[in-house]
């Protein structure tokens, strides 16, 4: 027996049906084996919470503006400092958590370099921790511990949500004068794709990455259900949204999917609005059909079901 088969078979002798092996992928989604995550030695992270964003009305789009989109800002409303100007920003400079400006306005980043195991929670704490503060960039070192999440802090409502060009919105009167700044700001422009939100339908961005085009689309379906209305919309050929596109995969993120589509060159975003609106009512009827899968369908679900990338 080979050195890869003994291990194989050791990992086989040792583990429970149902239980997690060693060297397999961690169930919380991390994308790190078990051993070097929840079953380390020293104990697992301090916390993982695998849909973070639940029962937010802007659910879908905070995944987007996480973890797809490049350059985009929403205002929140903060229930206990309803005047004070809050914004939400997929990214600041630096990654930074949040920047505290001179105005006072708060600017809390999404796609940042500290990740604690619930996204809502670190939201949270930077968030406080920026109402309480004068001025600067404020920040996470060490994990929050407890405390309220960005849906304890927030009013709920939809997020309206403006896609940039570009991030001169990192800048305000005083940041436009620092030559540091400028160039950062220069040197992040030059690697945005060009993108724009779907009017029509809720969380789905358009881009552009030169060779071809996407449409990328978080829903807040459950997964099972989700995978199960794409199949019967894939077997019926009512998945496509214009000629030559197709539905290519998914991405999975914070508990969501995030079907995505290629697009021929040229198709922009305008022309979508049209067809992603029928997709989504067709998506409707499909999430609500019953019975069971034919062939054809249970060959589609597998298909798309192997063709997920989890990124958190």
């Amino acid at each position: 027996m080979g050195k890869r088969s003994r291990t194989k078979g050791r990992e086989a002798a040792t583990t429970a049906p149902g239980e997690v092996g060693p060297r397999q992928p961690c169930p919380c989604g991390s994308g790190r084996r078990y051993k070097a995550c929840h079953g380390a030695a020293d104990g697992p992270p301090p916390v993982y919470v695998a849909r973070p964003f639940a029962g937010l009305a802007g659910e879908c789009d905070l995944v987007a503006l996480r973890e797809l989109v490049p350059a985009a800002t929403a205002p929140i409303t903060v229930r206990d400092s309803p005047d004070r100007e809050v914004r939400l920003a997929s990214l600041l400079p630096g990654a930074a958590p949040a920047q505290v400006r001179a105005d006072g306005s708060v600017w809390l980043g999404l796609q940042v370099l500290h990740s604690f195991g619930d996204p809502s929670r670190d939201l949270g704490a930077v968030l406080t921790a920026a109402l309480a503060a004068d001025e600067g960039t404020v920040g996470l070192t060490d994990p929050p511990g407890e405390g309220p999440r960005l849906q304890d802090l927030v009013v709920d409502a939809p997020l309206e949500v403006t896609v940039h060009d570009g991030f001169t919105y990192w800048l305000d009167d005083d940041q436009a004068r620092d030559p540091d700044l400028v160039a950062a700001l220069e040197q992040a422009d030059g690697s945005i794709n060009p993108t724009a939100k779907l009017a029509g339908v809720e969380a789905a961005y358009w881009t552009d990455v030169g060779p071809k085009e996407h449409l990328r689309w978080v829903m807040p379906e459950p997964e099972d259900d989700l995978l199960t209305a794409l199949a019967r919309l894939h077997a019926a050929g009512q998945d496509a949204l214009v000629d030559d596109g197709r539905l290519v995969g998914m991405f999975r993120a914070h508990g969501l999917l995030a079907p995505v589509w290629d697009l021929p060159v040229g198709t922009g975003a305008e022309v979508l609005e049209e067809p992603a609106r029928r997709f989504a009512a067709a998506l409707a009827d499909a999430l609500a059909a019953g019975g069971d899968l034919g062939p054809q369908e249970r060959a589609a679900r597998s298909g798309l079901a192997n063709r997920q990338v989890t990124i958190r």
